[in-house]
This record gives structure tokens, sequence and C-alpha cells, in this order.
């Protein structure tokens, strides 16, 4: 593209890139963060690896951006005997075995980093915590108000939260000074009963609008941007359904295997770790129609709309709609990998699934027969996440004649990863004197023209923790009705007697198994 926007032509197809000319002013102007007010972020499970590899590098980020709230007290609780010092040379030492960073202001960032033990299961150390948390906050003056950020295993999700409710932490002023905030990771329970038992216990202590259920997926620009995308632009919505897509596919692959998570993921696998959250949300922003207001409530009531709209599956017949895999040994960047059951920590006779693919239909008037493709997996070919939308084929071909039958259709992508990207596909002629047709690529990439600081997605979802904003985070129905959904599919498939003949074996650095190709190539190709 030259210095005007205008596209420049490639032998396999147009590159039509955003115009760049005064979008650097308009940008930093959205970029431009409102005030946020003074706060405590407490952050159970201090002493881990998303502490020190997601949370602290984060927040680092967003202090270098003047983007922290000042002043800001981050208290990291733990288990482990640990002093403040000891605290601060161990995140600095974490963030320094990374990628290259500026450490220039560590130091002035880490003034704002305590640390302070305590055990889960005793109601005298959160006594103790109390009281160490309302003397930090006169010395800091942070006016009362508090982030608590369960990064713990799932397991400890319920205790901590009675914890913090029995010692008053969850109580808010009732003349709105001192608010009180509590921050659960996925997963939100392994299915509907444990989701429900853990949503009664947060509410015992904390009100909805206290809860935020992460979810990182939501935080990427380009997610955000699919309800932009769609009712912000005229010429994409009014053929958003089911007279003009043909399928939605959905893909979230990891080239990864199970890697150090053995131990929860066996007891999860691929269905409870990606489709519960992610899988379903990137769903619900594809499908959901628009709504009224652009605020957190009135998107989350649009959602649970999908959710609820969602076809059941037949169970006497669900593999028609659910291919389930486990990865075998093979060889990814180069290097021979072992198989699923080979990892350490994992059973020999496993039967948990690696990859799944799930055909959903959201039996409703806009998409009432349009099917939804939702895969994920782990030791796959490559590492990608991408939302496509595939249009239907021209409905009469007058080039027939001259051309043949074959004429590719529209595909729109949203790439998220590994580059945050919209492409659109189209015919045009090829130049020459035969009548030939060629598809030719316009493409979008959100980091172009950029002027200032762009939010990875832990640096998002913290912020808007601390400004209160739940648009990105699911709601109490929401979860519920996702489970409700999934439940049922995950009884079946551990309980029937033919498991194991459905739990189909793939190569590691393949797209998964054999049986699952057919679908994965409407996803991955043009249909």
């Amino acid at each position: 593209m030259d210095d005007r926007g205008v596209a420049v032509g490639s032998e396999t197809g147009t590159v039509v890139k955003g115009k760049a000319s005064d979008l650097g002013v308009y940008v930093s102007e959205c970029l431009t963060v409102g005030p946020v007010d003074p706060c405590t972020i407490v952050i159970f499970g201090a002493s881990g690896d998303l502490t020190a590899r997601k949370l602290i590098p984060a927040l680092y980020h967003l202090h270098l951006n003047d983007t922290l709230p000042d002043p800001v007290s981050i208290v990291g609780c733990a288990r482990t005997p640990m002093g403040n010092e000891e605290f601060r040379e161990r995140l600095r030492d974490a963030h320094m075995d990374g990628a290259s960073v500026d450490l220039s202001r560590w130091d002035e960032f880490a003034a704002n980093l305590y640390y302070h033990p305590v055990l889960y299961d005793s109601l005298q150390s959160f006594t103790d915590l109390a009281e160490y948390l309302r003397s930090l906050d006169k010395q800091r003056h942070t006016q009362g108000n508090r982030i608590f950020y369960l990064a713990i295993p799932p397991t400890l999700y319920q205790g901590t939260a009675e914890m913090i409710g029995q010692i008053g932490l969850a109580r808010e002023a009732e003349d709105g000074n001192g608010w009180s905030r509590i921050v659960v990771e996925k997963p939100f329970g392994r299915d509907l009963p444990t989701a429900m038992e853990l949503e009664r216990t947060l509410h015992r202590s904390f009100h909805e609008h206290q809860i935020f259920r992460i979810d990182h997926y939501l935080a990427k620009e380009t997610v955000q941007n699919i309800l932009m995308f769609r009712f912000a632009n005229t010429i994409f919505e009014p053929i958003w359904n089911r007279s003009y897509v043909s399928h939605v596919g959905i893909i979230a692959s990891e080239k990864l295997g199970v890697e150090h998570r053995a131990g929860y993921y066996e007891q999860s696998g691929v269905l409870r770790d990606m489709f519960q959250n992610h899988m379903m949300q990137l769903l619900s922003l594809t499908a959901m129609e628009p709504p009224s207001l652009f605020e957190a409530d009135r998107v989350r009531d649009e959602k649970i709309k999908v959710y609820r709209s969602f076809k059941p599956f037949d169970e006497a017949n669900q593999h028609r709609d659910l291919i389930l895999g486990q990865y075998g040994r093979g060889v990814a960047d180069g290097i021979e990998v072992p198989a699923y059951r080979e990892e350490a920590g994992v059973n020999p006779e496993s039967l948990t699934p690696t990859f799944a693919l799930m055909r959903i239909f959201v039996d409703n008037w806009r998409w009432r027969g349009v099917p939804f493709y939702l895969v994920s997996g782990k030791r796959l070919a490559q590492k990608v996440t991408r939302i496509v939308v595939q249009f239907k084929r021209v409905p009469h071909s007058m080039f027939r004649s001259v051309l043949g039958e074959d004429i590719r259709a529209n595909r729109l992508t949203l790439g998220i990863y590994p580059q945050e990207r919209i492409t659109l596909t189209f015919q045009t002629k090829n130049p020459g004197a035969r009548s030939c047709l060629r598809p030719v690529t316009m493409d979008f990439y959100y980091d172009q023209s950029v002027s200032g600081p762009i939010l990875d997605a832990y640096e998002k979802v913290l912020l808007d923790c601390m400004q209160g904003d739940q648009m990105l985070f699911w709601r109490k129905d929401s979860v519920e009705r996702c489970w409700s959904f999934l439940t049922p599919i995950l009884s079946q498939c551990e309980a029937c007697a033919d498991r194991e003949q459905r739990l189909h074996p793939y190569e590691s650095g393949s797209w998964g198994p054999e049986e699952a190709q057919k679908w994965m190539r409407l996803i991955l190709d043009e249909a």
C-alpha cells in the first residue's frame, strides 16, 4: 500500500489495508483511559506461575503506560513464608527470564508490591490478613477499594471466597466509598451441579456486580472488535444470517501438548478446558443479536439468548455432532514428541480427550440450519485461533459456459492468533484477454498505524476490574446455561460403553483425527 492508503496488488491476490492518515490521532484518543480509583489488589496464589507469568507483567506494563491507579497496593498472598523484599526480588527475576522488558521503572513499580502469607483453611490467618489490609489502606490511602484475585487451584475457590466473606472484606461501603470485587479464573466448576455450588458460595458473600469471572480470550482486540465490526458496518449486518451464511467455523488449536498441566488436564479434558468458556464466548459474539445499547448487561443479555437457542444434542446419535480425539506420538517443530498417555502425570490408559470438533446449531430465526463448527485441540499442526464466516455460493452462475460451475464463495476470517486481523476474500476478473476469475483478499491488521500503548489480554481485564466494567466477563446465567448444554454431553461421553472406540487417535503435528478431516476442511479451506 502506498502512503495514500491505496491497495497494492500481488501475485496471490490484492491486499487492501486501512488508510493511515489521521488514524494515529483517532486511535490515540480511543486508547485514553479514564480515571481509575485508588485500590488494593490482593492476589491469592502469588507464589504461583500465573502471578509471575501473567498478572505481575500485566500490572507492570500498565504502570509503564501510566494507567495504574495512584496510589495502588499489590498484595501477594500464598502459603509460602516470605517478606516483601524477597517477593519483589522473585518477581523481578521472573520478569527478567522472559522476553526483553524495559525494567527502568521496576523499582518504582516494586514499591507498590507487598506480601502477606495466608493459610487457606485458617480463619485466623484471614483475620490477620484483614487487619493487615486495613492498616495498609490507611498508610497508602487506597480508600478501602479492594480486588481479590483468585490465582489458585479451583479446589480452593469456594473456601477462599467464604473466608473473605466471613472476615467482612466482601462488604462494600453504603456511601459508595470502598468497593470490593472478586476475580475468578476458569474453570467455573466441572459440570452444572459444581458450577451452581460455586455460584452459591460466591453469592453468599458477594453480589453479582462484585463478581468478575475472567475469560482472557474476550480481552483480545479482535474478539472485542467482533461486535464493532458487525454492528457498526451496514454492509455486513444485513447478510449475517441463514440466508447468506453457509457455515461458521471457530478454531482454537495449540501446538503444545499437556506440558506441566497433566494433573489438571486429566480431570478436565478439552471440553471442560476450552469449550465451556472460550469457545462458547466466541460463538455467542458471532451469533448474538444487536444489543439496544453498548453496555455490559445489554450485551450479556443477548449472549444468554444465544445459549438458550442451542439445539440439544441427540444423545443416542451424538457422535454425528461430536468427534473426540487424543494425540499420539508425532513430530512438532522437527522434534519427536510423546503421546498423551506417555506424558508425565498422565494415566497410561487415559481416555481423556485432547481434541474435540463439535457441530452446534443455534435454533433461532437468524441462524436456523446454519452449522457452527467448534474445534480445539492440543498437539495440532499450528497454534491458530480464528473465526471463519463462510458465505453461500452465488445462486446462479451466469459464467458457467466460460468458467465452469466452480466459483469460490466469499469468506470472512477474523484472525485472533497468531495475528489479530480481518480478511475478506472475493472474486474478480484476472487481467488479460481470457475470462478468468481469481480470488483476492482485503486484509486489515490491528496493529497497523497505531501509536500509543496496546493492551494485552490480561492488562485489559485487570484494568476493567479496576474500573468495574463487566462487559468482558461471564455472568452467572451464562455460565449455568452453557453447563446445562454441555453436562449431558459430558455425562454421555464419559459413561458410554464404547468410550474408548469413540476416542480417535491422531498423530501429533497433524490436524486431528482422520474422522474429523471432512469438517476440518470446511474451517481451514474454502468449501
